[in-house]
């Protein structure tokens, strides 16, 4: 890109970014209306919160963690915040994208445009609330910055993956950092890929030297959105080696609604959710039907804020018609991930990534000419928030060549439904997909080949090794459905996994477009416990490390809307 297009195209969207904040970052001190008295613990069980946002440009943390602040605050907490203040050479806010490709982003750095609409919206944001402020620059000594700049360009390229400090896995995370920034699950002919990665490895060490410091003032718990790339993982890593509880969140599916976990990302402790947890839940007719409901309404994503798919095609005949499908015969569908998102939020299981995963079932399929495969392409590969620059298609194209006859690809931006293709198909393989929760609670059966949450739950049909996957394909098409104990238990996870994990929040509202979401309040007392039923689960995770669980089985679901006005 000429540097005369690419000062323009850069104005452009600096400009966009921050009007975007200023638009959708609430002001708390515009909420006049006095708050009662904050629910102040005893001081020797005050707890002292460490709001660890950094990246003040990735607007539902500042907002969503700016909320957490001010109800927290109510509650007694002494809170704290980190912000980035132009410190970091690479962080999660930097994407291909935006820079048209690497080569400005290894030559300069964020600070010559990212870290303009970055830090300052955040800090004014965080002044309305009776928090305290800390800054990356403060926290850095010029030894330490001069120690990672060193490290990073003195390291072998090969070296950097298995590079760590003190037990903490900096290496590994620079590297994701710098897949996010290509959006590819490797990066095999990138320009500037070295650089890159080097600049992610530099920005990890300095969030471990910033962290430790601050953390040294003693905190309670940490808590932060993502929980994995740089500066998030790093954050997280330092906090746990301290015996600093942690607490990561993401926005969650449902509208208004977030998945909170303690001491890791959810990707990871969903895996390791023991079933006890959900298991003996109290069912009623009622449960079932709502969870049904709810399911078949993610077939056009009408309750969701997060959605990669409108206005699907359901037609069974129009399906066959675009595909060349014939569902008379046996039929096997398998669902991908986006490349890079498998690779950083999943571990291999039976597979080494999700393409061997891919490559190899074509392979096998190849000799079974009487079951037809339909590979689904994941649309968040076009339509994510990071779309994918290496997608599932052009890898086949790539490595397998001309597909087998028996073989058919739904490309990513097919608008054929997913749900049709899996009710018209014998089985379901997938790798790491969310959909296994969702259709094995129809009774489609699902084989994981990689870790999904849907694994381990006692309702799948789980590979551990190449051996054992390809002995369970051995098997199709299965010819029937699940049987009727385990269609119960799906669902009776599903239901844990949707309304349970999945805490409302009602003092957000929901809003179209990049943020998803807004602070929905006009009082801080709409903060206090008791008003939030969601937003006390939440403070009392973080506060007293309770579960991060709604009893939403105890709740009447009439009752439950959280899209009305709590303002």
């Amino acid at each position: 890109m000429h540097d005369s297009t690419w000062g323009i195209t850069r104005l452009v969207k600096l400009w966009l970014r921050g009007r975007r904040a200023r638009a959708t970052l609430p002001d708390w001190r515009r909420l006049r209306e006095p708050q009662a008295a904050a629910e102040t613990l005893p001081t020797c069980e005050r707890v002292r919160v460490l709001l660890v946002t950094n990246v003040g440009s990735f607007l539902p943390g500042t907002i969503l963690e700016s909320l957490l602040g001010a109800a927290l605050s109510a509650r007694g907490a002494e809170c704290h915040v980190l912000l980035c203040d132009s410190a970091l050479p690479a962080c999660l806010a930097c994407e291909h994208r935006f820079y048209g490709g690497a080569e400005r982003l290894s030559n300069l750095g964020p600070q010559a445009d990212l870290c303009k609409s970055c830090f300052l919206p955040a800090a004014q944001c965080y002044e309305g609330l009776p928090v305290t402020l800390h800054r990356f620059s403060e926290l850095l000594v010029d030894s330490e910055r001069t120690e990672a700049a060193r490290t990073a360009l003195e390291i072998a390229v090969e070296e950097i993956p298995r590079f760590s400090i003190d037990g903490l896995a900096v290496g590994e995370h620079a590297v994701a950092g710098a897949l996010r920034f290509f959006a590819r699950g490797d990066l095999d002919g990138e320009p500037f890929a070295e650089a890159i990665v080097r600049r992610y490895l530099e920005a990890a060490l300095l969030t471990v030297f910033a962290t430790r410091r601050l953390l040294n003032d003693g905190f309670d718990v940490a808590v932060f959105h993502h929980g994995i790339y740089v500066p998030q993982g790093l954050v997280g890593e330092v906090a746990r080696s301290r015996g600093v509880r942690v607490v990561n969140w993401n926005a969650a599916y449902r509208k208004q609604c977030f998945i909170f976990s303690h001491e890791d990302t959810y990707h990871h402790t969903l895996m390791d959710e023991p079933p006890a947890v959900w298991e003996s839940l109290p069912w009623s007719d009622a449960q079932e039907h709502r969870i049904l409901e709810y399911l078949r309404s993610r077939w056009d994503g009408r309750h969701d804020w997060i959605t990669f798919q409108n206005a699907p095609r359901l037609e069974t005949e129009e399906i066959e018609k675009e595909t060349g499908l014939d569902f008379t015969k046996p039929c096997v569908a398998l669902l991908t991930n986006v490349v890079w998102d498998a690779q950083l939020h999943y571990p291999a299981n039976a597979f080494s990534n999700m393409m061997d995963w891919v490559i190899g079932t074509i392979e096998y399929f190849r000799a079974r000419p009487e079951v037809q495969l339909v590979i689904r392409v994941h649309p968040a590969e076009v339509r994510g928030s990071v779309p994918s620059r290496q997608r599932v298609t052009d890898e086949i194209a790539r490595v397998v060549g001309d597909l087998p006859a028996n073989v058919f690809v739904i490309p990513p931006t097919s608008r054929i439904s997913t749900y049709v293709v899996a009710e018209q198909s014998d089985s379901v393989i997938i790798y790491g997909t969310k959909m296994g929760v969702e259709l094995s609670s129809l009774g489609i059966p699902i084989i994981v080949a990689g870790e999904a949450w849907i694994r381990g739950k006692g309702v799948t049909l789980d590979a551990h090794s190449r051996e054992e996957y390809f002995s369970i394909l051995d098997r199709v098409p299965l010819g029937s459905r699940m049987d009727p104990a385990a269609v119960r238990r799906a669902r009776m996870y599903a239901y844990h996994f949707f309304f349970r994990r999945m805490i409302p929040v009602r003092s957000v509202r929901h809003r179209r477009g990049w943020p998803p979401f807004d602070v929905g309040i006009r009082t801080l007392d709409r903060l206090r416990s008791g008003v939030d039923p969601g937003l006390d689960v939440i403070c009392d995770g973080i506060l007293k490390g309770e579960p991060f669980v709604y009893p939403a089985e105890f709740l009447d679901g009439r009752g439950e809307n959280v899209a009305s006005s709590v303002a």
